[in-house]
């Protein structure tokens, strides 16, 4: 059976001083391609993305919706022989850890899930690494699905591998903070089997686009909660 073929996305604003580092943990000979999606930079992420060996992306559109679906087109856009069979997204702030992107990926190359969700409720997480208000709004959100659609979901985790197939048929739109929950609940909406794999997190380096204003926080967590809704 040929290897599948995996894409890495990596939606990146003004992470200059972690993208290094980001790709240079990704597992060697694991990935296909590993596509760095700049949105609306104004430092040089792009340089140390593409001088790191990264595919890179220019999304002048602000919203990381916005920069993962530039990630899709240009990994779909190609002839199908090229396409990847399995896609993981990941944060390019050094939060995540790469190397336990096999892990993820696990449960998709055995045949015993569609989408596999890097849960940081049931992993290690580094102390300061998720604010209260982040833990809450992950809570919430959870406890929503769970309510909807009998699950037992744990977190909307950055850090995620879908196969291709279910990917293209969730149909992703989200344009900036709901795209994370939107396809958690597309995926339950469609029979998707989604499973959770724990994984560990640590501070990012940097100040969140989200977290880290009250404008960002506000935002994000009225656009999750909307896209539940929307959905419901």
């Amino acid at each position: 059976m040929p290897q599948p073929r995996v894409s890495v996305i990596i939606p990146a604003h003004n992470e200059a001083g972690a993208i290094a580092l980001v790709l240079a943990e990704i597992p060697a000979g694991l990935a296909q391609e590993v596509i760095v999606v700049d949105n609306n930079s104004t430092d040089n992420t792009s340089e140390i993305a593409r001088a790191s060996g990264a595919t890179v992306l220019r999304e002048p559109r602000p919203g990381y919706g916005y920069a993962c679906l530039a990630g899709m087109a240009h990994a779909f856009g190609r002839p199908q022989s090229e396409q990847p069979d399995l896609v993981v997204f990941l944060d390019g702030d050094h939060s995540d850890f790469p190397e336990q992107m096999p892990e993820l990926l696990a449960p998709l190359l055995r045949g015993e899930a569609d989408l596999v969700i890097g849960s940081r409720a049931l992993g290690v997480r580094e102390k300061g690494s998720l604010l209260p208000q982040q833990r809450f709004g992950n809570w919430l959100a959870a406890r929503l699905l769970n309510i909807r659609y009998g699950g037992t979901v744990t977190d909307l985790g950055p850090f995620r591998a879908v196969t291709a197939a279910a990917l293209l048929r969730i149909g992703m739109e989200d344009k900036t903070y709901g795209w994370t929950v939107e396809m958690q609940v597309k995926a339950a909406r469609l029979g998707l089997r989604t499973v959770e794999v724990p994984v560990r997190y640590r501070k990012r380096i940097g100040t969140s686009k989200v977290s880290g204003t009250v404008r960002g926080t506000l935002g994000a967590g009225y656009k999750i909660l909307w896209t539940i809704f929307k959905y419901w």
